[in-house]
């Protein structure tokens, strides 16, 4: 799920998952720009056998993440939202980077610049540590089964 307006990269992401995708599970493209479309998109998923949803972070949906987790609440759709957080708000499993680790980095590039060295000169940062979030209380309302070997790779577990 996604809005096309605020996510031009989406669609490459979309691609990937649909080359990647076992033969059994269909990729479904859900375009989203207000709470009629996040609606009809989870009530349409939900009638799907195993369906659940992925929730591209995008301005949308980040603006949105309460409004698509109740509505994936509603219809009972099981949701991996990549936003840190939200596992914590109502989504079954977040995954992501640290959000408070990736914060830290900067300063030690601002003090390499207070010394003189040109900011081209630095590497772009990526995140170094990611969180993996599983809400239990999610699943048990869901009667999904969580995975013992999921829980053991999780960084925090809901409960």
């Amino acid at each position: 799920m996604y809005n096309p307006d605020t996510a031009p990269y989406a669609p490459p992401l979309i691609a990937s998952a649909r080359s990647s995708a076992a033969r059994n599970i269909a990729v479904v493209e859900c375009h989203t720009r207000n709470d009629r479309e996040i609606e009809a998109a989870a009530s349409s998923l939900a009638g799907e056998a195993s369906g659940g949803l992925l929730i591209i972070p995008e301005p949308f949906t980040n603006a949105n993440r309460d409004r698509i987790i109740a509505q994936c609440e509603r219809f009972r759709l099981p949701a991996l939202n990549p936003v840190f957080g939200a596992a914590s708000r109502g989504a079954l499993i977040s995954y992501t980077y640290d959000f408070n680790a990736m914060m830290r980095q900067p300063a030690s590039y601002i003090n390499r610049i207070l010394r003189g060295e040109s900011s081209g000169n630095l590497p772009v940062q990526a995140p170094t540590k990611y969180v993996l979030s599983v809400n239990l209380k999610v699943a048990r309302g869901l009667s999904l089964n969580v995975p013992p070997a999921l829980l053991g790779l999780a960084d925090q577990v809901i409960e």
